[in-house]
């Protein structure tokens, strides 16, 4: 099993699941950059699917491999089943233990499960059970400042059955606040012999250099680091894998990638939807360009397809100085 999830992690670079965000396109244009890459789908209930397998969240393409879906829960019977169904799809199986948000903590789910540990590898345990696939964990530091209990976790998930940990250098408290502590990650990886990708602040090429040096975890996971620029996670893989720093994206290359992820999205959606859908990536995609916050307030209230693409040429021709 370990060789599998060797091969699955070769290039040193996952793509982090978020919810709402990495959805079926955005993995799309993630690949189309990287080759190689593990990549996660968003967080799927254990309790949704149940009732719904008839889902657009588990759309695949074959090029999407390797690829990771990751399911929330704290129900065994509930969390076995989903990696039955989900194991069809997937090379590898996650389970979330890190999520924040409070109305995933409240239903005892995300990084509640750090504060029940016998819960957590129970669930572990329950997904081997549903699976022949590799099984991992993403957690955080710890609940609190207080009860970062990361170490001993981790031990426990490993002797559940896990094959593979990703570890966000943040506390659930905390949320995103302060910086991610990849020297603390480097515990972790001193204390089990399952694969450790540290997750956190990696925004750039430096940014999973400096992480790796600090966490000696075996490879990074990116989140927010790539919204506005889905070619984030293939530069730093082909860097891992050859040594060369390929540039950022130019805004003009941002731009299309810009339309190309909206075009996609309403192909999925359909255009009324996709528009509203889409607002949330504006931001990121057009930072930086002069009067930035100004544009981005007026792109967010519109729903008109073809003054959005006005909208993307106007960038352009006031940007001209960044277009290169």
């Amino acid at each position: 099993m370990q060789n599998k999830v060797s091969q699955l992690i070769q290039s040193k670079v996952s793509l982090a699941p978020m919810a709402g965000i990495t959805d079926y396109v955005l993995r799309s244009l993630v690949r189309k950059y990287s080759p190689d890459a593990l990549l996660t789908t968003e967080m799927i209930s254990s309790e949704f699917l149940a009732q719904n397998v008839e889902t657009e969240i588990t759309k695949l393409d074959d090029n999407h491999h390797p690829i990771v879906y990751q399911i929330c829960g704290h129900k065994p019977h509930l969390m076995k089943f989903s990696a039955e169904y989900l194991t069809q799809f997937a090379d590898m199986l996650d389970i979330n233990m890190g999520c924040p948000v409070n109305k995933v903590v409240k239903g005892q789910d995300g990084s509640a499960l750090m504060r029940n540990p016998k819960l957590a590898a129970e669930l572990v345990q329950a997904v081997k059970e549903g699976t022949d696939k590799p099984v991992s964990v993403k957690f955080r530091l710890g609940y609190t400042q207080e009860e970062m209990n990361f170490v001993e976790f981790g031990q426990q998930m490993q002797e559940a059955g896990a094959n593979f940990i990703t570890i966000h250098g943040r506390t659930r408290s905390q949320f995103y606040a302060g910086k991610a502590d990849w020297e603390k990650i480097k515990l972790l990886k001193e204390n089990v012999d399952i694969p450790v990708f540290a997750n956190g602040d990696i925004v750039s090429i430096d940014s999973a250099i400096e992480c790796l040096e600090k966490s000696n975890a075996d490879g990074v996971a990116i989140g927010r680091g790539i919204l506005g620029d889905p070619t984030l996670i293939g530069r730093i893989a082909h860097y891992f894998k050859t040594g060369e720093k390929l540039p950022t994206p130019t805004l003009n290359e941002k731009l299309d990638m810009m339309k190309e992820h909206l075009d996609e999205e309403i192909k999925l959606r359909g255009e009324r939807v996709a528009i509203k859908f889409f607002r949330k990536f504006y931001p990121y995609y057009i930072a930086g360009i002069r009067n930035a916050s100004k544009i981005r307030s007026v792109m967010v209230l519109e729903e008109d397809y073809n003054k959005i693409l006005e909208y993307i040429e106007y960038i352009r021709k006031e940007n001209s100085e960044l277009i290169r």
